[in-house]
């Protein structure tokens, strides 16, 4: 078997592949997935702020509410 013929086969299997993902995508899929990471990422900034504050309350110092 020719190297050539390995790769030809290999890259047709994966456009082919990538063709069949992109097609049954659907666009509600893609407003579901956007939506989804806002909310991830504003629920993880707030959680970070609330444990800054946590653990500066718990050593002792003030919380700073305006930074």
């Amino acid at each position: 078997m020719n190297v050539s013929d390995t790769f030809g086969t290999r890259i047709g299997t994966m456009g082919g592949t990538i063709l069949t993902v992109v097609i049954n995508i659907s666009t509600g899929d893609v407003i579901r997935t956007m939506i989804l990471a806002t909310v991830g990422a504003v629920v993880s900034f707030t959680i970070s702020i609330l444990l800054k504050r946590i653990i500066k309350w718990l050593n002792g110092k003030p919380p700073d509410f305006i930074e």
